[in-house]
């Protein structure tokens, strides 16, 4: 490096130092100089700082404010903002939902069932396996639906299982309602108890037990509730007390009853009670016959006699030929929900002897087995027109598939 550039370098180098050495004497020069303190003699107090007081004035008491005040400004309150209030429900919703309670409550039973079980399998969206698949095989086919009801409701959450990883619960769920759903209504067309010329004739059929009479008797509370004019036949002859029970419902719902004597025929005092009912202007004969044992074809083979009777009447009530005439307007099957799967054992012996065209089922809220319904609807193609859930009378009611699909399906068992 050259001599000159570098005495350059030191020059400069000295000025840097020497100017900044200048600024730090001038600042420490600017600052003010630190109070001295004097030490205390021995006793003497520390002086308090010197507060500089103005004038006091009086303490103001808070005048009292009198109502309406207007030297005193008003504020106003937070007000809550009105919430929309739900839209009143219709007449109808109303009894819609007062149905589906009754429902809910008759079909409580049935609800902890197969219902509780599947629901428990579903609850947490498990993965889909195998394993689950099997469990859902083995609780539809114990639930007292009958096998080709159960083999239905099994391929259709098969085939949503197989669609996805997770069960979703109300998927599974919407598919089960849907399919139960189109069976409890595929086969019910609606039902009529006015027919012209009158009147309406009903046959109650039934094994033993299954309260065939008092069924009736409910019945005839139902039609007496719509305005209609019921006569009740005692068609049970064999049974002493039948006819003091039928007599005893005939009193307590206020309509008529038609009986013959002790031990005759049945089909004679129905034939009677028939013309009786066209006759003094009934619209509605509701006849009662003896419970017989699905077994005895004898037995079985008496209710093809009375069915004749039946028609034997209307005819000649109308006077028409006998050959126009096929039997009663309808004849209702009674069955005992309780017995589970051996209810529809009874329905299927009864169809291969008499024709009947709806279907009673009752006892249904002492019952787990209520899920029966839907599998005799589905073997036989025959409606449910009534079900019993309770003792009141008002507790047979009138069949309704909506009603049932969500009392038995409902989110309460699937939370």
């Amino acid at each position: 490096m050259p001599l000159e550039l570098l005495v350059i370098l030191i020059v400069l180098g000295t000025l840097v130092l020497v100017g900044a050495v200048i600024v730090v004497v001038r600042r420490t020069r600017a600052l003010p100089a630190a109070p001295e303190h004097k030490p205390l003699a021995p006793g003497q107090p520390e002086a308090s700082p010197r507060v500089v007081e103005g004038p006091t004035e009086p303490r103001r008491e808070p005048r009292p404010v009198a109502a309406g005040d207007p030297s005193v400004p008003v504020i106003p309150l937070p007000v809550e903002k009105p919430r929309p209030e739900a839209a009143p429900r219709t007449p109808a919703e109303e009894a819609r939902l007062a149905e589906r309670r009754r429902y809910e409550h008759g079909l409580a039973k049935t609800r902890g069932g197969f219902v509780a079980r599947l629901a428990s399998l579903f609850r947490g969206k498990p993965r889909v396996s195998s394993e689950l698949k099997e469990e859902v095989e083995e609780v539809l086919f114990t639930a007292d639906i009958g096998t080709r009801t159960a083999q239905k409701l099994l391929d259709q959450v098969t085939a949503l299982l197989d669609r996805s990883q997770v069960a979703d619960p109300e998927q599974v769920w919407a598919v089960i309602r849907r399919e139960a759903r189109e069976i409890l209504g595929a086969t019910a067309p609606e039902a009529t108890y006015s027919p012209q010329p009158g009147p309406y004739v009903l046959l109650m059929i039934g094994v033993n037990g299954v309260g065939k009479t008092t069924t009736l008797g409910k019945l005839a509370a139902y039609h007496q509730a719509a305005g209609r004019k019921v006569l009740l036949v005692a068609g049970d002859t064999f049974r002493a007390a039948a006819g003091e029970q039928l007599e005893i419902w005939a009193r307590r719902v206020g309509c008529a009853i038609h009986q013959g004597k002790d031990g005759g025929d049945p089909s004679a005092v129905i034939f009677e009670g028939i013309l009786r009912g066209a006759r003094e202007g009934f619209d509605v004969v509701l006849c009662d016959t003896a419970g017989r044992l699905h077994t005895k074809k004898e037995l079985m083979d008496e209710l093809q006699k009375i069915r004749r009777a039946c028609a034997k009447a209307l005819a000649k009530a109308h006077a028409k030929p006998e050959s126009e005439v096929r039997g009663p307007h309808d004849t209702f099957l009674v069955l005992d929900a309780t017995i589970g799967q051996n209810a529809l054992a009874q329905a299927v012996l009864f169809k291969e002897t008499m024709d009947f065209t709806g279907l009673v089922l009752t006892k249904l809220d002492g019952t787990a087995k209520g899920g029966v319904v839907i599998g005799v609807v589905d073997e036989l193609k025959v409606p449910v027109r009534f079900i019993g859930i309770g003792e009141a009378i008002d507790d047979l009611r009138a069949f309704d598939a909506d009603a049932f699909c969500d009392a038995l399906f409902s989110s309460d068992e699937r939370s």
